[in-house]
């Protein structure tokens, strides 16, 4: 049994109006030297209400500059930020369990929008001092869908070990895989994407008022991994993102809704963009209030979205007594898992 402790979020200090992002890169060479429908297609995106969004949180200072950075500063861009944002999140989570970090007997952490080895958990567990026998697992390579999988491994972790305190961090750096071209998955990632870090502390110690997580289910399709991947484009991470997407993502999400258990009063997805919300609201029963929350405050961070979803549904959960959570990504894969108490 695994049960929540605590949330906890954590946002790059500096927010941008889609506007201002707009206003800043359009202002750059990179820009000019777009062709002219990829210019309209980035004025028609952060020059309007199109995308749902309204501020993302970005580790950068200036815009505009990041889309002349190289693949080497992109890369040390990461390498700072991530562990920052990671313990950031993560010692919130800590405070509101009343706990320390020398408490927890696991760190999980997912993240894939940069590659340390050691992991960033490494650099985590240096920052707030955990334990030097702290259980340490960073999970790569799972794209926007890594949090559901990350929350299964720490569930085995806790099976595996009871009485152990656990705790789960999704850190995205997104601006760390920016650039301009005229790509429409790297403009649309340009337009679309926001830093962030969400972090969850568990335990097997359960209460009638205590969450609990659990069945978790997942699928895979390779067969339509080109739709939606990073690749490696002269050193630097390249969004590869197909117009199908959308519908693989409700395809996908319906048939793990077709696997719960029961009947969720609430369903928290990953806020992939406007029109995966609206393609996965036309196959559910419901509709993604906190999702949509997410990506007009926020952007997509990728893997924490999710999360910061959790973090809204716990701040007025009510009588609430069932969620389906869900996410979704490169693979192309989806995830489920479903909260309960009581």
């Amino acid at each position: 049994m695994m049960f929540l402790d605590s949330i906890a979020t954590a946002s790059p200090a500096h927010a941008y109006t889609q506007l201002e992002c707009y206003e800043a890169l359009s202002a750059t060479e990179a820009f000019a030297g777009l062709r002219p429908r990829s210019q309209a297609l980035l004025s028609k995106v952060l020059g309007s209400d199109a995308s749902g969004i309204a501020t993302r949180n970005l580790c950068l200072k200036e815009i505009g500059p990041v889309v002349g950075h190289g693949p080497q500063r992109l890369n040390e861009s990461f390498e700072r930020e991530a562990p920052v944002l990671a313990s950031a999140a993560l010692s919130k989570a800590l405070g509101k369990a009343g706990l320390q970090a020398s408490d927890l007997d696991a760190l999980f952490l997912c993240t894939c929008t940069g590659y340390l080895c050691p992991g960033v958990t490494s650099h985590v567990a240096e920052s707030l001092g955990l334990r030097e026998n702290v259980y340490l697992q960073d999970l790569v390579g799972l794209g926007c869908g890594a949090a559901i999988p990350m929350l299964r491994s720490a569930a085995g972790f806790l099976a595996a070990h009871p009485g152990s305190k656990v705790a789960t961090v999704a850190v995205e750096i997104c601006s760390a895989a920016f650039f301009a071209d005229d790509d429409p998955g790297v403009l649309i990632s340009l337009c679309l994407f926001g830093d962030g870090a969400a972090a969850v502390v568990w335990s097997d110690e359960g209460a009638d008022h205590k969450w609990q997580a659990g069945h978790f289910t997942t699928v895979h399709r390779p067969e339509e991994r080109e739709k939606i991947r990073f690749i490696n484009s002269d050193g630097k991470l390249k969004n590869q993102l197909h117009k199908a997407v959308p519908g693989l993502a409700a395809k996908a999400v319906a048939g793990l809704y077709a696997q719960r258990r029961g009947e969720p009063d609430r369903v928290l997805a990953h806020s992939g963009g406007r029109d995966v919300i609206d393609a996965l609201e036309a196959v559910l029963p419901h509709s993604l209030h906190e999702t949509r929350a997410v990506l007009r405050d926020h952007g997509n961070m990728s893997s924490p979205s999710v999360l910061f979803a959790l973090e809204k549904a716990l701040a007025s959960a009510n009588g609430d007594q069932r969620w389906w959570l869900t996410a979704f990504g490169a693979g192309f894969a989806a995830h489920a898992c479903e909260m309960w108490r009581g």
